[in-house]
């Protein structure tokens, strides 16, 4: 099983999202298609399939939490696969 695999699994299970690291969330983001744009600390993600943007910010070495579940969401909503 791939690492962005096993990450998506960790994040579509929804008990660690304080544990989600940001880059590794932002290279499974590029993995899944995402383009990004990065302007100071923000980094906006977007994908021509996927209405909604992705804002991600560090928290540390962490993804934010209520950011891991927007993430968890979208890649539920539009069913999207490592």
């Amino acid at each position: 099983m791939s690492q962005h695999a096993k990450l998506l699994l960790r994040i579509l299970r929804g008990t660690s999202d304080v544990n989600i690291g940001f880059d590794e969330l932002c290279g499974l983001l590029i993995h899944l298609g995402f383009e990004v744009r990065a302007r100071g600390s923000h980094h906006v993600f977007t994908k021509s399939a996927v209405a909604e943007l992705i804002n991600l910010q560090r928290d540390g070495n962490h993804a934010k939490p209520y950011q891991v579940k927007q993430v968890r969401n979208i890649i539920v909503k539009y069913k999207l696969e490592a």
